[in-house]
Formats: structure tokens, C-alpha cells, sequence
């Protein structure tokens, strides 16, 4: 069926510039070698999302972002907040405090100073809700199974947030072998109250991202970086079936429209029973914030 549009969505992907820097990225600056046809000033996923930097100006008022919310149902949405510059992500969740959640980023290779960085950043504010891990976008490369991640690993456990993490092969030109799948089967077994959530598509491994969520309780997956026309069919056909509590549906604006987004929503081949868990559900249990949906 359609998509129930009178079910509130939670976006758990947004990437509103609330900071000069952007620390899921703090390596990617590092690690690109440009092409002949690019420059080093150019976006690292420029080339996969036309349109991107006009509705970075947009992403860049937030009245304008939350009209667009509105326009759409989008109950809630999760923004990066920066430790080393964290007020613009609490200037809007002061503003709008039923509106946004937000999400944390260190670098592993700080030790025990990103441990701190952690716990001091989610300690801000209560709408700071999770932590992401960017195995890939980090100087030097961490891979997802490296020991650096362990204490942040722990430290997410004790401060009761579940973690995103990329995988798959990544859009920016950069390696990917930290990032593979396959190794949060390890990570999910030896921590199993840390609530993992893959973002990013998993791609080409998405069948094995299945069968993982498939084996460990505390294993899930959200659909950023993909418009909903490319997402996997594998984790469509999981989200029908015994998967119903694993995926969660993510915009990834303003890489991607609104518009085109829910335009593209429509046609998902989704059970009427699936949409709920999909659209608010699963991310509303996973995130903690049941309390915040109207």
C-alpha cells in the first residue's frame, strides 16, 4: 500500500550545518586524492547528489527546515552535534525542543580524550541521543574492530545511547575495508547491550547486513544516503517479513529532497503492517524517544 501519510516520521539522518566543521567527516579532508576533473574544494559526495549545495543554503535556516518537516509529517529529525562546537545544535534544540534529537562524532584516535569528549557533549543536552562511529572518515582509518573504538564502544553502554555506524562501500573516494559489515558481527556479540544501528546501505553486502540483524537482538539498519526508489530490495523483502523491527527509514535531506523523497516513498512495496515500524516505530524504541512523538 501507499505510505499512510498520516503516520509522523522520524528522520534519523539529517545533516544540517550546525557547526563550522563537520565531525563525522573530521579525516575525509585528509584522505580524498581528487580526480583530474575535481578539485580539493569540491564535496567529496558532490558528484552522487545533484542539487545538494542549493539546499545546503536552505538546511542553513531552520524555520525553512522545519516547514519543510511540516510540509512532509516528519515528526522529528537527528542532526550532528560537534563536541569542539556544539551550539548551534543546541541553539535548536532550545528552539525546538520536540523537533530534534541529535547525534555525537569523536575520533577514536584520541583515546581516552574522545571517551570524554563523549560523554561531556551527550551530557549537554537531553536531546542528545546517540553516537556515530565513521571507520572511514576518520585520519588516520580506524576500522570498526580496531581497539581504539572499544572504550567509546563501553562509554555509549554506560551512557544508555545507541550508535550509528557507517558500512558498505562509502560515497567519498576513500577505503572501505574498516567499514565492512561483517565486522560488527564480532562487536554485536562481545557487546550485546550496545544497541548498533548500520547506516549508509551496507552495499554491496547487503544480504549478509540481513542475516546479521537476522542473528543479533541488538542489530538494526536505517536507510541514509539512498532515495527510496534505490533501496536495497533484499532489506525491503527483511522489512516485510521477520524483520519488521530492524529497519528504519532515514532521509538523508539536504543531500536529498523532501520532495523527491516522499514522492518516491510512495511506491515502496511495504505491507500495510511494516509502515509504522518503518516510518517511527523501531526508531522511536531504539532512540528512546517514544515520549517526544505527538
Amino acid at each position: 500500500m501507499p505510505r499512510p501519510k498520516e503516520i509522523p516520521a522520524i528522520d534519523l539522518m539529517m545533516s544540517l550545518p550546525t557547526s563550522a566543521g563537520s565531525a563525522v567527516m573530521s579525516g575525509v579532508g585528509s584522505l580524498i586524492r581528487p580526480t583530474p576533473e575535481e578539485s580539493t574544494g569540491d564535496s567529496p559526495i558532490g558528484y552522487l547528489f545533484k542539487g545538494a549545495r542549493d539546499r545546503s543554503d536552505e538546511a542553513a535556516d531552520i524555520d525553512a527546515v522545519v516547514a519543510q518537516m511540516d510540509k512532509h509529517n516528519v515528526a522529528i529529525a537527528q542532526i550532528p552535534v560537534n563536541p569542539k562546537d556544539p551550539e548551534g545544535a543546541l541553539e535548536i534544540f532550545n528552539k525546538y525542543p520536540s523537533r530534534f534529537i541529535g547525534d555525537v562524532s569523536v575520533d577514536p584516535n584520541l583515546g581516552m580524550e574522545a571517551v570524554r569528549a563523549l560523554e561531556a557533549t551527550v551530557k549537554l543536552h537531553a536531546n542528545i541521543k546517540s553516537f556515530t562511529a565513521s571507520p572511514s572518515f576518520v585520519f588516520p582509518q580506524v576500522s570498526l574492530d580496531d581497539k581504539k573504538w572499544y572504550p567509546i564502544y563501553a562509554k555509549c553502554i554506560e551512557l544508555g545511547i545507541p550508535m550509528n555506524v557507517f558500512v558498505g562501500v562509502p560515497g567519498p573516494r576513500v577505503p572501505y575495508k574498516g567499514q565492512h559489515p561483517e565486522l560488527l558481527d564480532e562487536i554485536a556479540w562481545f557487546f550485546p547491550e550496545l544497541q548498533i544501528v548500520m547506516r549508509h546501505g551496507g552495499e554491496p553486502w547487503t544480504a549478509l547486513c540481513c542475516k546479521l540483524m537476522l542473528k543479533w537482538p541488538n542489530l538494526y539498519y536505517c536507510t541514509s544516503a539512498f532515495a527510496p526508489k534505490y533501496y536495497p530490495r533484499d532489506v525491503l523483502d527483511f522489512a516485510n517479513t521477520r524483520g519488521r523491527d530492524k529497519i528504519m527509514w532515514t532521509g538523508y535531506y539536504p543531500a536529498l529532497s523532501y520532495d523527491r523523497i516522499f514522492d518516491e516513498m510512495d511506491d515502496l512495496p511495504l505491507r500495510d503492517e511494516t509502515w509504522e515500524p518503518f516510518l517511527q516505530g523501531n526508531a522511536a524504541r531504539v532512540y528512546g524517544i517514544e515520549d517526544m512523538l505527538p
